[in-house]
């Protein structure tokens, strides 16, 4: 097992919203992989809605719907990939940190 501070913050909540955690000294077991694929598909669904929005954007014609469901979904994105950020975080070799 990895010690308490190296658990792996996984991409998607728990119960009531919760983070959810893995603690394995398997990284190619099956959490561990399929936590890996949501990433990916998370940074890739960002990365087309990021687009995406540029073009809603650019066109002055879009409705205030439309303006309102894009920022619900451009939030949940970034959410996601803080989410990302934060569990690839703590697996960064930072100078100095044993």
């Amino acid at each position: 097992m990895t010690a308490h501070d190296e658990l792996r913050l996984l991409p998607w909540a728990g119960p009531d919203g919760k983070p959810c955690y893995l603690s394995t000294d398997d990284q190619g077991g099956y959490v561990s992989r399929l936590a890996d694929h949501i990433e990916a598909f998370q940074l890739g669904m960002a990365s087309q809605l990021l687009e995406h929005s540029h073009q809603v954007l650019d066109d002055e014609t879009e409705d205030p719907e439309e303006l309102n469901l894009l920022a619900a979904q451009l939030t949940s994105a970034l959410r996601d990939v803080l989410r990302v950020a934060t569990s690839r975080g703590r697996t960064l070799v930072v100078p100095g940190r044993p």
